[in-house]
């Protein structure tokens, strides 16, 4: 049985999501992310928001924010929106204020074309949180299942024809996969010419087009943040610290076991006859 493993935003801790994620068999990795709730693949974040989230972060100026943090980070965003719009009468501030009820459901719908359409983010729908661990969970075995597995760039392995191994390398670019990477190749015949590509020449490869060709020329041409920096010299650090520990651990294991063939070889020559 495939293990589904779900990275969560330490903030969403408390929303009891993760927990039904637990009860369901899902292995649920907490991290501070500084983008989105919920990462499901390498491609795919999710951003988790109840109505009242959803109206909130309008209002401050948070939401629009955080949708082009969610594009400009991952090649398949998706938001979740928990609760239904009608639920936003039986608050008590909307009770006495019927104008207030139809103002703040424009602002709602408004809002939700925007992110379908200026930012093209997938918006989903769920009733409650049961609903919402349930859509997770659909969302990761789907990404398991896809043979566009992400941008992360993929291990490769010495025994990899020279090809997959090209393919491995343009797969690490936003929103390519396998079969978007063998046009890149087809098109342009090696990763330089890829990576050397225009706008203009990439967004006219069938499955780029214009907003994923911007998206990775700024990934290609930005310099690295202080922030990034920062982050990556953090999980380096991390990573050394680890493989450190693995590597004592190995040598502490193969040290006690090199002390117990002494000892046995102590034992045995006590057990030799002596000269004579």
């Amino acid at each position: 049985m495939l293990t589904i493993r779900i990275v969560v935003d330490e903030r969403e801790r408390n929303s009891r999501v993760p927990e039904l994620l637990k009860s369901m068999g899902v292995f649920v990795d907490y991290k501070q992310l500084l983008v989105g709730d919920y990462i499901v693949s390498s491609e795919t974040i999710i951003e988790r928001k109840t109505i009242n989230d959803l109206i909130s972060s309008v209002f401050d100026g948070r939401l629009f924010i955080q949708c082009s943090d969610l594009i400009n980070h991952y090649a398949k965003p998706i938001i979740i929106v928990e609760g239904n719009l009608t639920d936003l009468d039986t608050r008590e501030d909307f009770q006495s204020d019927s104008k207030l009820i139809v103002d703040k459901l424009r602002v709602a719908y408004e809002t939700l074309i925007k992110i379908a359409l200026d930012f093209r983010i997938p918006v989903l729908y769920t009733n409650s949180i049961f609903y919402t661990a349930e859509l997770l969970v659909l969302l990761t075995s789907n990404q398991f299942r896809s043979k566009d597995s992400g941008p992360l760039l993929k291990k490769i392995k010495k025994s990899n024809p020279f090809f997959l191994q090209q393919l491995y390398v343009l797969t690490s670019l936003p929103g390519v996969g396998t079969k978007v990477a063998t046009r890149l190749l087809d098109k342009f015949q090696s990763p330089r010419n890829v990576l050397n590509a225009s706008i203009a020449e990439l967004a006219r490869i069938p499955g780029i087009g214009n907003i994923r060709a911007e998206k990775i020329r700024k990934i290609l041409d930005s310099p690295i943040s202080t922030e990034t920096a920062a982050f990556t010299q953090k999980k380096l650090v991390i990573d050394s610290i680890d493989e450190e520990h693995d590597v004592h651990g190995k040598i502490a294991g193969d040290n006690n076991d090199n002390d117990n063939d002494n000892d046995n070889d102590n034992n045995n020559s006590n057990d030799l006859p002596g000269p004579q």
